[in-house]
């Protein structure tokens, strides 16, 4: 009989014989770095080359560290209402805050103006900029990019010369 189990819990599977999984969980856990000889002297080579592309997807894994940008906007938890830092609150009923106050900078006792909740309830809304983080000062500044923003270069500049190729057609 075979079982199987995450061997990263991210949907790498191994396939274990109902022996190997008995050993496996009758033996102590180490930690990942170090491997039991014992158990590898038992494996094949196809089984040992499978978990060494395991163990290497794992430290690339580790090395995908994707940057945040801050977009200035906070969201509420309790209402999804969005407190924007070029707006302010000053546009709701009784907002006192100006446009450009910081989401930091407002007083501790601010709340919510449609339920009420405290600063604490609101979450920052972040952009995720694809791509490792130490490639992003390369590329003529375009590594820093958003994923719209990319979409939008590549999709457009593809429908600018198509758009360019048609007109050559007008002209004759």
């Amino acid at each position: 009989m075979q079982s199987f189990r995450s061997a990263n819990g991210r949907g790498t599977f191994l396939k274990l014989s109902s022996e190997q999984n008995e050993q496996e969980s009758s033996s102590v856990t180490t930690s990942d770095d170090e491997s039991d000889p014992m158990e590898e002297a038992m494996m094949d080579a196809e089984e040992l080359k499978q978990l060494e592309k395991i163990r290497r997807a794992e430290e690339l894994r580790a090395q995908e560290v994707f940057m945040k940008k801050s977009t200035g906007i906070h969201k509420c938890t309790n209402c999804d209402w969005e407190y924007d830092e070029t707006k302010g609150d000053a546009m709701m009923i009784g907002g006192m805050i100006q446009p450009g106050t910081k989401f930091e900078e407002l007083p501790s006792n601010w709340r919510c103006p449609v339920c009420r909740a405290s600063k604490d309830s609101f979450e920052e809304v972040v952009e995720e900029i694809p791509g490792f983080e130490v490639n992003q000062g390369y590329g003529f500044g375009t590594n820093s990019w958003t994923a719209g923003q990319k979409n939008l270069a590549v999709f457009g500049g593809l429908a600018f010369f198509f758009l360019l190729f048609i007109g050559g057609y007008a002209l004759s």
